[in-house]
């Protein structure tokens, strides 16, 4: 129903910044909330943001709060993800995800369409 691909990643020094896109196909991107989750090597994916359909709402881990935001351009059928202040703990493989319901959630089940991941290396 939708298509996602992430772009962005790469390899940033700790304190340093990145900026993840996810660019969505079809002409319904509006109608989805939009979600980012990493994975880190051994680890479990872990949500990180989340936005509401109309942009006016987020959701953050904790541990990402104050340093990321999550933003999205609906003309563009884009998401975003601004990643600063980074850290080698933030070092994962970084995935996009839309999902059709209109509230958001924080679980990697409550999200139904995903990209192919983006990789994020926070060197120290």
């Amino acid at each position: 129903q939708v298509q996602l691909v992430e772009s962005g990643g790469g390899l940033v020094q700790a304190g340093g910044s990145l900026r993840l896109s996810c660019a969505a196909s079809g002409r319904t991107f509006s109608s989805y909330v939009m979600g980012w989750f990493r994975q880190a090597p051994g680890k479990e994916r872990e949500f990180v943001a989340a936005i509401s359909r109309g942009g006016d709402g987020t959701k953050y881990v904790d541990s990402v709060k104050g340093r990321f935001t999550i933003s999205r351009d609906n003309a563009k059928n884009t998401a975003y993800l601004q990643m600063n202040s980074l850290k080698p703990e933030d070092t994962a493989v970084y995935y996009c995800a839309a999902r059709s319901l209109y509230w958001m959630v924080s679980t990697v089940t409550g999200f139904d369409y995903w990209g192919q991941g983006t990789q994020d290396t926070v060197s120290s």
